[in-house]
């Protein structure tokens, strides 16, 4: 029964958790989609940069709240829910009031540094969106400690649709789209997400009536780790736009940022993925230790690469064609970038699923310290090669800092879990191996047409 239970597990959370990443990927692809063709280029680079920005915030929120609330309530007595969940919210509500006066008083600098002063009112109106978003976010962890992803998918299905049905809506109609208005409708779509979300964990949300000051800074102590690092992750993977924009042009972001949208299709479903091996990891460590979680991150990471492997192979035969598609001729000069930053989704899963189980196994501190070194390494390659290459420089600093610290992490994963590298291309095998079997069933039932007359006994039907 164990075992059924299980696999039922991984298979409703991991389609859960595919389809919430792969709709919010949607309606952001289908959003920019519209963006390219209505917005000049420099403009497009002035919204990239805006969400750039934003998705900071959020990243910090999300490390120092999400995982350590995820960690506690999966690991903790239920008894001592309420505290954890108080002590929890109390840090959210500190953490957004002082995002929202840090975006006030980061505005016009961010306005003087890209020479564009319509970044400004973007970022006060975020303000207020990333204060009405606590609900939504403090729900989402609580359901995804207990396990329960419909209401996660369906709050960030609501947030992202009505704002690509909003911008559908703007461009068939031939109406002016200006970058205000769009900010001012996120807030509306974040009310939205975040009624859902609190509906959806109202059965879980259990509050102490006070904070205990001992939960707090046991939130703190973990998460602090996992706030740097994912400050350090973004960084890492932002820093080639931020400073495409400060030392080229904002136009230049744009014409990068289309590349790098496309690649993102890669941590569809890395990050599925992601969401569901964490809760589980920290069981199988408290179940069957190390060696339970080596297994998981082999497993983990040769299936996601299973899923890439293709896609990479695609993109890299017919890139003219998928710009073309996506954002015309215009940003045909994003050829060459595509072909280089599509190989960013090889080293992709394995930093990824580590941070997972470092997590998980309580040691977020290693992660934190590598991502770190990733993103130093990273500003370094890209100003000397953006400074020596221009905006292709940018994809050459990036894949060799994903290079070099892809082979600093397996080697410490080797020494802490015992992971062989290797062993995630025998999985690889294994995953299409299972998927042609089950392709084959597939095809047999639907067209392999059954000998009803051979399952007849010889005298029946006979009078």
């Amino acid at each position: 029964m164990q075992k059924d239970n299980t696999k039922s597990y991984w298979l409703i959370s991991g389609l859960y958790a595919f389809f919430e990443k792969g709709a919010n990927y949607l309606f952001g692809f289908g959003s920019v989609f519209i963006l390219y063709r209505v917005l000049e280029v420099s403009e497009m680079g002035i919204w990239v940069l805006f969400l750039t920005i934003c998705a900071f915030l959020e990243v910090t929120r999300m490390g120092l709240i999400q995982n350590a609330l995820v960690k506690f309530l999966s690991s903790e007595d239920k008894a001592l829910h309420g505290e954890i969940n108080t002590a929890s919210l109390f840090l959210n509500f500190v953490l957004t009031a002082l995002f929202a006066c840090f975006l006030y008083l980061l505005a016009p600098f961010c306005g003087y540094i890209f020479e564009s002063p319509s970044i400004i009112p973007l970022l006060h109106i975020y303000a207020l969106t990333t204060l009405v978003l606590t609900p939504m976010y403090q729900s989402n962890f609580i359901l995804q400690a207990n396990l329960s992803f419909k209401g996660i998918f369906l709050s960030n299905t609501i947030r992202q649709g009505p704002f690509f049905l909003f911008l559908l809506y703007l461009y068939l109609s031939d109406s002016p789209i200006a970058l205000l208005q769009l900010a001012q409708f996120q807030v509306f779509t974040a009310c939205l997400g975040s009624a859902v979300a609190v509906y959806h964990a109202w059965p879980y949300l259990n509050f102490a009536k006070k904070a205990k000051w001992d939960w707090v800074k046991k939130l703190v102590n973990f998460g602090k780790y996992a706030v740097s690092t994912n400050l350090s992750i973004m960084l890492y993977k932002s820093m080639d736009k931020m400073m495409l924009g400060g030392l080229i042009s904002t136009a230049s972001v744009g014409i990068y940022d289309l590349a790098i949208r496309i690649t993102n299709l890669m941590e569809v479903p890395t990050f599925s993925a992601a969401a569901v091996v964490f809760p589980q990891s920290a069981r199988e460590m408290v179940n069957n230790g190390k060696t339970g979680v080596k297994k998981m991150y082999e497993q983990s990471v040769g299936a996601i690469l299973g899923l890439l492997l293709p896609i990479i192979l695609f993109v890299e035969l017919f890139p003219e064609i998928i710009i073309l598609i996506i954002a015309g001729e215009e940003y045909l000069p994003a050829v060459p970038l595509l072909r280089l930053t599509i190989l960013f989704g090889l080293f992709l899963p394995f930093g990824s699923q580590m941070g997972t189980v470092l997590e998980s196994i309580g040691k977020p501190h290693i992660n934190f310290y590598c991502t770190v070194f990733g993103f130093i390494l990273n500003v370094i390659f890209n100003y000397l090669f953006i400074s020596w290459m221009g905006i292709m420089g940018a994809a050459y600093g990036t894949l060799l800092t994903y290079f070099i610290t892809f082979i600093i992490t397996q080697v410490i994963l080797y020494k802490i879990l015992n992971v062989r590298t290797l062993n995630v291309f025998k999985y690889i095998w294994e995953f299409y191996q299972k998927g042609f079997a089950l392709a084959k069933d597939k095809f047999n039932y639907f067209f392999q047409k059954p000998n009803i007359a051979a399952d007849i006994p010889p005298n029946q039907g006979k009078h």
